[in-house]
């Protein structure tokens, strides 16, 4: 299990309490080891894959601790333990946490700094054990489930024209078919009631894949017997490919459903259609955009 970084704090200066400077890569690993994480949890990123999560978690010791003066770095990726450090060890305590470094006027200068270009960290919990990455993207998924929540809604409104039309526009987006003129002239025109339209695999038109569609109320799920009924279409049109998207769920037969023959069928629930349109900025619109940023080593020549 991923320590959180309020648990890390004293390991971590115990690490480094002989005085030698440390490279945090190394600190790092010692830490794992310490906290018995695996190569797997070691590689587990937080949701924007932006960073790992157990190194992003150790960073922020590092960072709060060096805020409260107990560690030094000289340059950068070294830490040495400082004399407020290693007099902290002196007295042997049981844990480090944010409340502990409170008693630190450095670190409360840290939290409630409000100059231009400084974080404001004062609203941090004592006891929370998220980083302000982690803070950060936890509120970003609330706003983003929020959101697709109500794309859902919306588009289980539409009609079924305007739905199959909305699923073409997010192939193309994708990176399907030609243009949204050229993929459209497909739609409805099969005549095939397992077919709802056609879209080029790619802007050549070496391949064409099949599409159904279903604009179906959440809970009303879509079957096995849905899939065999698709793949019966797309047979019977020489297809090997399909797609099948619908605003509702699959059941777990038609999750494990594998056709016999060579076709190729994607299953897109009304989730993942959801995130799909928030990610390609269909149906929505950005708000708001915050960069996070650090500091760029190769730029002042550290390691």
């Amino acid at each position: 299990m991923i320590p959180d970084y309020q648990s890390i704090m004293l390991p971590l200066l115990e690490i480094i309490s002989d005085g030698k400077e440390y490279k945090m890569r190394i600190v790092t690993d010692e830490l794992a080891l310490k906290f018995d994480v695996t190569e797997e949890e070691q590689k587990e990123l937080l949701p924007s894959g932006a960073a790992p999560v157990f190194y992003n978690r150790t960073a922020w010791a590092k960072t709060y601790l060096k805020k409260a003066g107990l560690i030094d770095s000289p340059k950068q990726g070294i830490v040495i333990i400082s004399k407020r450090g290693l007099d902290v060890l002196k007295k042997k305590p049981s844990s480090i946490n944010v409340k502990y470094l409170k008693q630190f006027s450095e670190f409360i200068e840290f939290q409630t700094s409000k100059r231009e270009g400084e974080v404001e960290l004062e609203s941090i919990d004592d006891q929370s054990k998220e980083t302000p990455e982690e803070s950060l993207e936890t509120a970003y998924q609330k706003i983003r489930k929020s959101l697709a929540s109500e794309l859902i809604n919306k588009v289980v409104e539409l009609s079924p024209a305007f739905f199959e039309k909305l699923v073409v526009e997010l192939l193309v987006k994708m990176g399907y078919g030609g243009s949204i003129k050229d993929a459209g002239k497909a739609m409805g025109k099969s005549g095939d009631g397992g077919i709802d339209g056609t879209i080029k695999e790619d802007k050549l038109g070496l391949d064409i894949i099949y599409i159904q569609a279903k604009r179906w109320r959440p809970g009303n799920v879509v079957g096995r017997p849905e899939l065999q009924k698709f793949v019966g279409a797309l047979a019977g049109q020489g297809a090997k490919k399909g797609i099948f998207i619908t605003t509702s769920n699959f059941t777990k037969e038609a999750i494990e459903y594998t056709p016999r023959n060579e076709t190729k069928i994607v299953l897109i629930d009304g989730h993942q259609l959801a995130q799909l349109m928030i990610d390609y900025n269909l149906g929505c619109t950005p708000q708001q955009t915050y960069e996070v940023k650090k500091i760029d080593s190769d730029y002042f020549g550290e390691e």
